[in-house]
């Protein structure tokens, strides 16, 4: 049996305010500290020995990968950092209040926007500070693969050649149990792929942030089952929390 468990990274300082992160470079709040803390004892309780990880190239993803791996005992593993596991490029919608921007568009575009397979939000000018082409860590980055916007459908195409080139090949050849610490879309477009999900019903699964998802395979790598670790009454308050997020006050 093998096993790699997905996990959101803990509250950012932006999750707290509620405004569109995508791309950009915030930091875990205390709470998320927290949630990551939490997280990395109640899968060292339940006996996971993770072989490797991997992250993306944000700071809240890799703190909380950094924690988790603490908790266990694990800080000597080897950790694989990829753009590609980044989250949804949300274009010039970053750094905007989710509910200020659903009293001004309407919850209905904003869910759109949020969760849509195929419905990108405005993209951002490659000049504009927020963009990758100026950031130094994705220099060695193709062009034509940076975003200036995503919606799913892109952030899927581009996490997928990672999950099938790198991840499934290494979990048959080298590894039973894995990490992989990223992005609530990022990791949705895992989901959709692994579980087969519909690009209608991908708009309501929604990820909590630092609750551990244990996905578990046969030798080839078939899925076999999955399950949050955690009480399940907790994780669907904090799932509808996540959904409420988008919506006008």
């Amino acid at each position: 049996m093998k096993k790699v468990v997905l996990i959101r990274h803990g509250e950012s300082a932006w999750n707290k305010e509620n405004r569109f992160t995508g791309w950009t470079d915030v930091d875990l709040t205390e709470k998320g500290i927290e949630e990551a803390h939490k997280a990395g004892k109640y899968l060292k309780k339940e006996g996971f020995q993770f072989e490797k990880a991997y992250t993306s190239y944000l700071k809240r993803a890799v703190k909380t990968l950094n924690v988790v791996l603490d908790e266990m005992d694990l800080d000597w593993i080897p950790v694989e950092k990829t753009w590609r596991l980044n989250e949804k490029h949300y274009g010039m919608l970053q750094g905007l209040n989710k509910a200020e921007t659903a009293a001004k568009y309407g919850d209905e575009q904003v869910l759109i926007w949020r969760r849509s397979y195929d419905v990108p939000p405005l993209p951002l000018e490659k000049e504009d500070e927020r963009s990758p082409f100026q950031d130094p860590r994705y220099k060695g980055v193709s062009e034509n693969d940076l975003p200036l916007t995503e919606a799913l459908k892109d952030t899927v195409e581009r996490i997928l050649p990672y999950w099938n080139d790198v991840i499934v090949p290494e979990m048959k050849t080298k590894y039973n149990e894995t990490i992989v610490a990223a992005h609530g879309n990022s990791l949705r477009g895992i989901i959709k792929h692994l579980k087969n999900i519909s690009d209608e019903e991908i708009v309501s699964l929604n990820l909590p942030t630092a609750v551990p998802y244990v996905f578990e395979f046969d030798d080839e790598m078939n899925l076999q089952k999955d399950y949050f670790l955690g009480d399940p009454e907790e994780i669907r308050k904090l799932m509808e929390a996540v959904a409420n997020q988008g919506k006008a006050k």
